[in-house]
């Protein structure tokens, strides 16, 4: 291999010449007998340690079981506690299908989408009320909470009902009056349509929602007829087969403006948090009796 010398006879030194050849006297003897020998231990000696690993072989075996023990015994405790984790509280609600009547044929009444004569937005805040103005209305002809283009759109989507109320705002948001309502569409698709359409009709003014003005007692009528005589602001959201919309007017009878932070305050609480988010979002789902087998899911919520 490179970098290892070679192997050569050698010859002698430059300039030197071999020495005189003499007569080499006999060989020296060699020696005889084995120049190794074997040893023998001390035969206790070799006993005791025969004896001694033994005993460690019987110790690393005990170990060697007992540490598997303790693995098994431990994977099972460790199974048991992730069976426990995993129980978890059961649940309180089952998801139910509301994206078209076939499925949800029950309609809406007055009791389910208004049971009370308040809205309590948020039990922390009871400053936050509004209150009812007469009493909750049902109508089968939907085109009478609709006017202009909105009729057509609306009457071609088979609206079978609308729920409404109208109601006097909090003390925190003062000088408003505000109509809050969910219409009955024949699915979801359809209720997916009304939602895109109904901006552009709006923005054209080619139709309208219609506030419920209340026409008995007379007062009551004049604390509500704004909605009906004056400019208006409406927000509207879907949620399955539903539309849930609001229609605003101010008690003074001057028009909403678009960037009225109190008129947007009112839709998100009446359109988003209470019509969308406790009415129907309380469709959406049937609720567990304790004891009883939790029911498979029939659908699944629309978002």
């Amino acid at each position: 291999m490179p970098g290892r010398p070679g192997i050569a006879p050698q010859s002698p030194p430059p300039g030197r010449r071999p020495g005189p050849v003499g007569v080499q006297g006999p060989p020296r003897p060699r020696p005889t007998g084995r120049r190794w020998q074997r040893i023998h231990l001390n035969p206790h000696l070799s006993k005791r340690w025969r004896a001694g690993l033994g005993v460690l072989g019987v110790f690393l075996v005990l170990a060697i079981c007992g540490i598997s023990s303790y693995m098994i015994v431990l994977d099972e405790q460790r199974g048991v506690q992730a069976q426990a984790n995993n129980t978890g509280p059961k649940p309180t609600a089952t998801p139910v299908d509301i994206s078209n009547r076939n499925v949800d044929p029950n309609p809406l009444t007055t009791a389910e989408v208004f049971p009370a004569g308040t809205i309590v937005l948020d039990p922390a805040r009871p400053e936050l009320v509004y209150t009812m103005i007469g009493a909750p209305q049902e109508l089968t002809n939907c085109n009478s909470a609709t006017d202009g283009e909105i009729n057509k759109l609306i009457g071609g989507l088979n609206c079978s009902q609308v729920i409404r109320a109208t109601m006097a705002t909090p003390e925190s948001i003062p000088g408003y009056v505000v109509t809050a309502g969910i219409m009955n569409l024949e699915n979801e698709e359809g209720a997916e349509k009304a939602y895109e359409q109904i901006n552009p009709i709006v923005k054209d003014k080619k139709g309208r929602f219609v506030g419920y003005v209340i026409n008995s007692p007379a007062a009551d009528k004049e604390r509500t007829k704004n909605l009906a005589l004056s400019s208006t602001a409406v927000g509207w959201t879907i949620k399955g087969h539903y539309l849930a919309y609001c229609v605003i007017a101010r008690k003074d009878g001057q028009a909403v403006k678009n960037d009225d932070p109190y008129a947007e305050q009112i839709m998100f609480d009446i359109v988003k948090t209470y019509l969308k988010g406790i009415v129907l979002e309380q469709r959406a789902f049937d609720p567990v009796t304790e004891g009883a087998a939790t029911p498979a899911p029939s659908g699944t919520p629309s978002p």
